[in-house]
């Protein structure tokens, strides 16, 4: 039986009115500003369920929109979200969608950076500000945002991963949970972990310095709140 604190049911100290349709969002929103470790220069948001029927009333956009330019859910300037976003040039657009069986309070965003690479993610927010994560850049996972995420994009030949693995072995960090996603091609692997415990000072350079590997990105759920 799952236990729940009296923050699950309340929720946390937060600008806006929901932390369902606020404090998630704008947590979803930056989880997705992390993970893809760029700044967005465009984004299209499928908003499913009740994010899509109460979005606008619910301040649900400016939470969405203030989290991918790396605002907090308790940060004022959440409320100043789509004037902040014009100053930035970032243009969102906000799309009411059918995305099948899950929870209610799910969005599917379309990001695209500065440097004009695409980055993907689906999401929910279940309640009290938490949230899970069902996919990235086509990828299938199962992540909460409460543990440590670390995402690799690297060469797809044998024994990179190995060597990223030995890393965390010798960091002696646990995996949770892994998947990893491939180019058709064969030439590029993603990989995204959610780990157990604290990471390291030094393990982002550790990582960066494994054979094949072109990219780590690294999210410590204090990140995001």
């Amino acid at each position: 039986m799952k236990h729940y604190s009296v923050f699950d049911m309340i929720g946390p100290v937060m600008v806006g009115p929901s932390s369902s349709h606020t404090a998630g969002a704008a947590r979803l929103g930056l989880l997705a500003r992390h993970l893809c470790g760029e700044d967005i220069k465009k984004a299209v948001f499928f908003m499913h369920g009740s994010f899509a029927e109460t979005y606008a009333g619910h301040g649900t956009d400016k939470a969405l929109l203030a989290g991918i330019q790396g605002i907090r859910y308790d940060d004022e300037r959440l409320k100043s979200a789509y004037e902040l976003a014009a100053e930035k040039g970032i243009r969102a657009e906000f799309i009411p969608a059918d995305l099948g069986e899950v929870h209610p309070n799910t969005v599917h965003m379309e990001l695209t950076t500065v440097s004009g690479t695409m980055f993907t993610m689906t999401g929910s927010s279940i309640g009290g500000g938490s949230v899970c994560i069902m996919e990235i850049n086509g990828v299938e996972v199962q992540f909460s945002g409460e543990r440590p995420i670390l995402a690799t994009r690297h060469t797809d030949e044998p024994g990179v991963i190995a060597g990223i693995t030995a890393i965390l072995y010798a960091y002696r960090i646990n995996i949770g949970n892994m998947q990893v996603n491939r180019t058709e091609d064969g030439q590029t692997a993603c990989m995204y972990m959610e780990l157990d415990g604290e990471l390291p000072e030094h393990l982002k350079n550790a990582l960066e310095r494994v054979y094949g590997v072109k990219q780590v990105l690294l999210l410590n759920p204090g990140d995001v709140g």
